[in-house]
């Protein structure tokens, strides 16, 4: 068997799995958001709790939207491929984002309640997700 490309049972995600939809949809929340600073910077910037900036600062949100584009092409692509460890890793690394995102918008003192709330929120979500990966599938009898 070869070890790079686990059978599904043996740690993979299926399509029976609920966890592999719920994986699916996240990187389809993260897509959407990238589509959107990337077309529509000004609405990026309001949502995310920054100010939005004229000229040559407009890059920088659609860096985020770059940024969103990745990271949902990369849960997609391990949900589907790779085994519920690797996604659980990946999502629990992604933490990063919105712990900068929140730190960002604190530092600048612009955010409202409510744009706090959604990168605390996106931090809950991922770490869930990601602690919700290592639960062993019925009939797995092991661990992710």
């Amino acid at each position: 068997m070869d070890r790079r490309r686990p059978a599904a049972g043996n740690g993979r995600l299926t399509t029976a799995d609920p966890r592999l939809w719920a994986v699916l949809a996240l990187a389809l929340v993260f897509l959407a958001l990238a589509g959107l600073f990337l077309a529509v910077p000004s609405l990026g910037a309001l949502i995310y709790g920054v100010p939005e900036p004229t000229g040559i600062g407009r890059a920088y949100l659609r860096a985020i939207g770059a940024r969103d584009a990745a990271l949902s092409l990369y849960l997609a692509g391990l949900a589907l491929v790779a085994t519920r460890r690797a996604v659980a890793l990946v999502l629990a690394a992604s933490l990063v984002i919105p712990a900068c995102d929140l730190a960002l918008v604190l530092a600048a003192g612009t955010a409202a309640w409510w744009q706090v709330a959604l990168h605390a929120a996106s931090a809950g979500v991922l770490a869930l997700t990601a602690l919700w990966m290592l639960v062993p599938a019925p009939g797995d009898g092991h661990a992710a």
